[in-house]
């Protein structure tokens, strides 16, 4: 992957892009999506910290022992052939390009704390349309730029966030949160499956230092470190503010807020403590989007620089920066804002989320394959492989039970995409 003349992003801004991407998808909007399932979601949260530690070390692994621009794609490229590679640069573009405009959503649902015009759904469309399309701009500067917006948008989003959670914790009601523990009455493991599957969506971007491996200084030691660091980070914010958030604002009221985080400061310490959180969300939520456009142009550009994408999808500018590429990827999110239109923020979120997360299980298992046979392939002590070994089938028992986790009817339009990606590869490579 080319660089160009641009500055690479050093610890620091690597560990502040997983932050960022982490945190910043699912931070804000995703306790209205839990609420859907009831307080005992936090028992799915136990799930999805353990798999997505596992994911975690898989791609630290590889990032130490072979850093490599692309992330899943190239792994998969490397170690298990061109369809599979397809396949994975495929379903990671789109279901990134899909990510990406549920975290410019959230943008919109705390703006609209400021402007209530944006709860109609279509002007808050037209709001949304604009987030994207000026972060999309602020990517074709170099990578530098991008890595010193999201450090300075993590620090100062995450810093009111994280006091919410801890402060909260004076204003938490242990009957509001039990009043809503299983309000659908499910069986606890089809709780647990269901709010499992949703949590994956807080653990996306923990793959972003391995993928960003081209534009990160020192890849071998700042790549599994960011990951590592950026994952533990991410993990006791979320478990901790979504647990909070449950016991301060009744469920029927949290299923349907387009800014939780907003309503529970206003609760706290009221309506001035609203605004502030409101602000430091939209900052924190910039930042992931900045970070997340970044991420599906580097993806593409691998890709099409090895033939598996259309050429003009490599182009770069004089920072290194794939402008065809990120255009391209606006008008995808720009259509895919207008298909999923609902009558309310969090509604249009959670439709986002739960089709996200589907299309990214298979990245991530064939990553646990690529490290499987990069394993086999270098010199590792017996207690090592077979570590890794338990990791990975941890990684991908957790990959699976997100799936399951997920109703008939998504899954059916997922196992579309996924057979679409067979004439597709042979298009390309026949081209």
């Amino acid at each position: 992957m080319s660089t160009g003349g641009g500055k690479k992003m050093g610890l620091m801004g690597a560990s502040s892009l997983v932050v960022a991407n982490m945190v910043g998808t699912g931070l804000f909007l995703l306790p209205s999506s839990l609420a859907s399932v009831g307080s005992i979601s936090i028992l799915g949260w136990i799930v999805a910290a353990l798999g997505a530690s596992a994911l975690g070390l898989v791609f630290a692994h590889l990032g130490m022992v072979e850093p490599k621009a692309g992330g899943p794609y190239a792994y998969a490229r490397d170690h298990m052939g061109a369809f599979p590679a397809f396949q994975t640069n495929f379903l990671y573009w789109v279901a990134n390009v899909i990510g990406n405009v549920a975290i410019a959503v959230s943008v919109t649902g705390y703006l609209a704390v400021f402007f209530p015009v944006l709860k109609h759904p279509w002007i808050a469309n037209a709001c949304t349309a604009g987030v994207i399309w000026l972060f999309v701009w602020l990517n074709t500067r170099d990578a530098r730029a991008v890595g010193h917006f999201t450090a300075i948008s993590t620090v100062a989003g995450i810093l009111p966030i994280a006091f919410v959670g801890l402060l909260g914790w004076f204003w938490f009601r242990p009957d509001v949160f039990m009043a809503s523990w299983n309000p659908e009455e499910m069986p606890t493991m089809t709780a647990i499956g269901r709010s499992g599957a949703i949590a994956l969506w807080a653990f996306l971007g923990v793959e972003s230092a391995a993928v960003s491996a081209g534009v990160i200084e020192n890849p071998k030691r700042n790549v599994p470190l960011a990951t590592i660091i950026g994952l533990l980070i991410s993990t006791a914010i979320y478990i901790s503010c979504c647990t909070v958030l449950m016991g301060i604002i009744p469920g029927s009221q949290l299923r349907i807020s387009g800014a939780p985080f907003a309503e529970a400061a206003q609760a706290m310490l009221g309506p001035w403590a609203a605004v502030i959180i409101s602000l430091a969300a939209i900052l924190k939520a910039s930042g992931s989007l900045v970070g997340w456009i970044l991420i599906v142009a580097q993806s593409g550009e691998a890709a099409a620089r090895d033939g598996m994408f259309p050429h003009r999808f490599s182009l770069t500018n004089k920072h290194g920066m794939p402008v065809q590429n990120l255009v391209i990827t606006g008008i995808m999110m720009t259509l895919m804002l207008l298909i999923t239109t609902s009558p309310d923020l969090a509604t249009q979120f959670a439709h986002i989320t739960d089709a996200t997360v589907v299309l990214m299980v298979l990245p991530y298992l064939y990553s646990v394959v690529a490290m499987w046979r990069l394993n086999r392939d270098i010199d590792m002590s017996t207690a090592k492989l077979q570590f890794y070994v338990v990791i990975g089938v941890m990684a991908c028992l957790y990959c699976l039970s997100v799936v399951l986790g997920q109703g008939a009817e998504l899954g059916r339009k997922a196992l579309l995409i996924l057979l679409i990606s067979a004439p597709l590869f042979a298009l390309i490579k026949k081209r």
